[in-house]
């Protein structure tokens, strides 16, 4: 059996607790769950920080998920009636999810909806846009506005109606504005994806009270982009 990880860096990224749930503000490099040996992901050691805090075999139902490489606000719920309710709302689109993207190329026009067709290649891990009439091809849509440009790269707003494999990147990308840091799907390269989920907002499962949360992009390339972000997010709450 491995030795439980420390708590406080963890502890760190953790936004809210309380009885039913749990939100944490995910880096960019670690996965949410993973089914690899000897690799650490987000769940376990949440997991492990819970069970410090005597919470032997801990429940952590993972609501909303986030790639790999990308950060942001992540929802876990920590029993299963709770976990009920939030996958309910994020069925009938009760969760509203934003994003902060940086693309390599200026985005235009600046203001608009993109609604495709994707198909997800497991074995390649990647997707594509595809017509409406290829088998497996799944509908997705996204809002986005382009807060400000510079120097080519534009910072653009992302409000995500639909969660497809790795939507964001293949939809701006196919809009020909790749993300920074996304070799990917064609972007320039950078230090890291610059894709961050900023905002989240739900109704607490046990409470119905609606919750509000907001994070700063930890990817130094969003410094660049600072006042504009900060406006972002006070226009948000």
């Amino acid at each position: 059996m491995q030795p439980l990880q420390p708590i406080s860096p963890i502890k760190d990224s953790i936004l809210y607790e309380d009885s039913h749930i749990l939100l944490c503000h995910k880096k960019s490099g670690i996965p949410v769950q993973t089914r690899k040996l000897q690799e650490k992901d987000l769940e376990s050691l949440l997991k492990n920080y819970l069970a410090q805090k005597n919470s032997p075999n801990p429940y952590l139902g993972v609501i909303n998920r986030l790639d790999q490489p990308v950060e942001g606000i992540i929802l876990f719920a920590k029993t299963k009636e709770a976990a009920a309710k939030l996958t309910e709302q994020l069925t009938h689109h009760k969760i509203s999810k934003k994003y902060l993207a940086i693309t390599s190329t200026p985005f235009i026009p600046e203001k608009g909806t993109l609604q495709d067709y994707l198909f997800k290649d497991g074995k390649q891990n990647c997707s594509k846009v595809v017509t409406s009439d290829t088998l497996g091809g799944k509908p997705a849509s996204l809002d986005y506005q382009v807060l400000s440009t510079m120097e080519n790269h534009s910072l653009v707003d992302i409000c995500l109606h639909t969660g497809r494999h790795h939507q964001i990147r293949v939809q701006l990308s196919h809009a020909g504005a790749p993300l920074l840091g996304d070799m990917k799907y064609g972007g320039e390269p950078a230090r890291q994806l610059c894709l961050c989920s900023y905002f989240l907002a739900f109704f607490h499962p046990a409470t119905g009270k609606k919750l509000t949360f907001c994070v700063k992009p930890q990817n130094p390339e969003f410094q660049v982009f600072s006042h504009q972000i900060k406006s972002a997010i006070t226009h948000s709450v």
